[in-house]
């Protein structure tokens, strides 16, 4: 495994979010992202991919997840940009 990965359940079904960031360098970037995603109500998981620039946030059935409040979870986590895509 490597030093900075972590394995996701890809076979997660549920509503979802999909933002775009820029500014990621490393994969250490991406698990930063990822733990304040998932810190945020509502979402069940993210999954930062640094080389397509982009976080697939998974949430919880029936929540009501606010898009500002993702965005600002990305802010969180660095210097980083974030907009949801579609």
């Amino acid at each position: 495994m490597a030093l900075f990965s972590r394995k996701k359940d890809d076979t997660e079904t549920g509503p979802q979010v999909v933002l775009k960031v820029e500014g990621m360098h490393c994969s250490s970037c991406g698990l930063s992202i990822d733990d304040e995603l998932e810190e945020v109500p509502g979402v069940r998981s993210a999954s930062t991919d640094v080389r397509r620039g982009q976080s697939t946030i998974r949430l919880e059935e029936g929540a009501a997840v606010d898009p500002d409040a993702l965005v600002a979870a990305v802010r969180r986590a660095g210097d980083y940009m974030a907009q949801s895509v579609g």
